[in-house]
């Protein structure tokens, strides 16, 4: 992954940028975890202040692929924190994007994945297990697809209808 250079793909791949298949996200998200680059392929979630569907999908064998959390763009809580980061590594998870805020920031900085987020925030969230898998979801005014790639760098967040070659 550290061949990768989004904005290279963005240069290489004008035609595929002009025709939607591939989306550059709003610059909003704040880097965490040591995994400064990272892509694989996207799992969708659609939950709001409630993580218990992401433990869930991260207690699962993660493969290289991404989970992406439409977490509705909440700042009143974390969907993710130092023990999900850990055991997102641990399940292999490539990394985790979040529309919403994580905790436990210096615990997912040591952790071996990438992450993004809109901010940390200390609160923990609800646990009802509420939410939806595997769903179109809408992060920053782009359109999602579960299945779709992700390519996440120090520039800036793609994501692709295919997967692009490195």
């Amino acid at each position: 992954m550290a061949s990768f250079a989004t904005a290279e793909a963005c240069d290489t791949n004008a035609a595929l940028l002009a025709s939607g298949d591939v989306r550059v996200l709003q610059p909003i998200f704040q880097m965490y975890g040591q995994r400064r680059a990272f892509s694989g392929p996207i799992v969708t979630l659609k939950v709001f202040e409630d993580n218990v569907i992401v433990r869930e999908l991260l207690e699962t064998k993660g493969e290289g692929r991404i989970l992406v959390i439409d977490g509705g763009g909440s700042m009143r809580c974390a969907l993710l924190g130092g023990n999900m980061g850990q055991l997102a590594q641990n399940m292999g998870w490539a990394g985790v994007v979040v529309n919403g805020c994580i905790r436990d920031v210096d615990e997912i900085n040591g952790c071996d994945i990438g992450v993004r987020a809109l901010a940390s925030h200390p609160q923990k969230s609800n646990k009802r297990g509420i939410g939806e898998k595997h769903v179109p979801i809408n992060v920053g005014g782009t359109f999602i697809y579960e299945g779709e790639w992700l390519y996440a760098d120090s520039d800036g967040i793609l994501v692709s209808k295919t997967e692009l070659s490195i």
